[in-house]
């Protein structure tokens, strides 16, 4: 088996399990208990808000969620609460993922505006686009750090330091918020000072069905979740204590030896593209062609992600025949995959809807390897051929 799909999820860490199964039989008091069995829980808590916490730049704290999408909707809808009275406005982008724009849509309904930003033809959403669109009455930029379906980094150290130069000019609060599902495990975040950052464990080699929000100390935002006060207040309810514990520790293992994991990944993601664009004509790549490895790469391609044209085919026949064949693709984003129309994505990157429907994305952890590609590279060329051939995209 070779599985591409790692955007949509990746495989536990083994050691991960092992600490889930542990704390699941052993460590399965509820952290919130005084007695021993509670207290043990509650360390494992401990240790993995501070693993995670290692990772930023210091002025934060973590508020442990379900996963990725809850992050986003409490960053969004609590800034919404928390601001509304100052101002009604929200900046985000055309490309950001459904947990963000179907929440923004849905405060649309409760009276506030949000604009959506344009991006270029490489998914790209230009700095100045965001300095033009925030006024007084906005309280929200959301921008995500790695767009999941093409891997454009986004220009969200240049975006915040706009919104931090316009709020000190004006004396207004407007809280930045990123969603770096995508990014975290993969990219550094030591020296990201944004407001709140939004996770998912099971992007990461951890356990799906956890996730963290992290909050700049400075914020505040009103509790999401009220009840037993649990996560300081700001998500009331018993902690999934395995789950935390084994994002903790996919945490720790994803940032030992990042550069040198993603570097491999960056050679392994090079060479399929390249071999691919070798071995058949009329592919096309989605999304900026040089990569990068950082914040400060902006309008450059995470190495996780390469989604290709290949006209002819259709995306969907072209998953399932690879599937036959031992190997994991994907058309697009997991969590909107059951849904029918064209990627949003690519729609606002331009593309047509010939080039959306023949588009496949690949994502990469670090345990794939160049031999791996010698034999996409083979099945993927002979796959397309056959398609063309027979006009099966028809």
């Amino acid at each position: 088996m070779i599985y591409l799909d790692n955007s949509a999820t990746t495989r536990q860490y083994d050691e991960v399990s092992e600490l889930m199964f542990k704390a699941a039989t052993e460590n399965y008091g509820n952290p919130s208990s005084l007695h021993q069995l509670g207290f043990e829980a509650g360390n494992l808590l401990h240790d993995a808000r501070l693993e995670i916490e290692k990772q930023f730049y210091g002025h934060g704290i973590v508020i442990f969620t379900s996963g990725g999408t809850e992050a986003d909707n409490m960053a969004i809808l609590s800034t919404a609460r928390k601001m509304r009275r100052r101002g009604n406005r929200i900046v985000t982008t055309k490309v950001e993922h459904p947990a963000v724009l179907q929440t923004c849509r849905r405060l649309e309904e409760e009276g506030f505006v949000v604009e959506y930003l344009d991006v270029d033809v490489d998914g790209y959403v230009e700095p100045q686009e965001v300095k033009a669109a925030i006024d007084e009455n906005t309280i929200l930029v959301s921008i995500m750090t790695v767009n999941n379906e093409v891997g454009t980094i986004e220009s969200v150290v240049p975006a915040f330091k706009i919104v931090q130069e316009y709020c000190n000019e004006h004396g207004n609060r407007i809280i930045f918020h990123t969603d770096a599902v995508q990014a975290f495990g993969k990219i550094s975040f030591e020296d990201a000072q944004f407001d709140l950052i939004s996770v998912s464990g099971h992007k990461l080699h951890g356990p799906k069905g956890v996730g963290f929000l992290y909050m700049n100390r400075l914020i505040q935002l009103p509790p999401f979740i009220t009840g037993g006060g649990q996560e300081n207040g700001y998500r009331s309810t018993t902690e999934n204590t395995p789950g935390i514990a084994g994002m903790g520790l996919a945490t720790k293992m994803s940032y030992g030896g990042l550069m040198d994991k993603m570097k491999n990944m960056g050679e392994v993601n090079d060479y399929l593209r390249r071999g691919l664009m070798a071995e058949l004509d009329d592919v096309e790549l989605n999304g900026p062609e040089a990569l990068g490895y950082s914040l400060y790469d902006y309008g450059k391609r995470c190495p996780s992600v390469l989604n290709m044209t290949f006209a002819g085919t259709r995306g969907e026949v072209l998953l399932h025949t690879l599937e036959q064949d031992g190997i994991y693709v994907s058309t697009g984003s997991a969590c909107a995959s059951h849904h029918t129309g064209d990627s949003h994505v690519l729609q606002a990157m331009s593309l047509t809807h010939k080039e959306i429907e023949g588009a496949i994305r690949f994502s990469f952890s670090e345990f794939n390897t160049i031999d791996e590609m010698d034999f996409v590279i083979a099945k993927t060329k002979a796959a397309v051929t056959r398609f063309r051939r027979l006009g099966s995209f028809r």
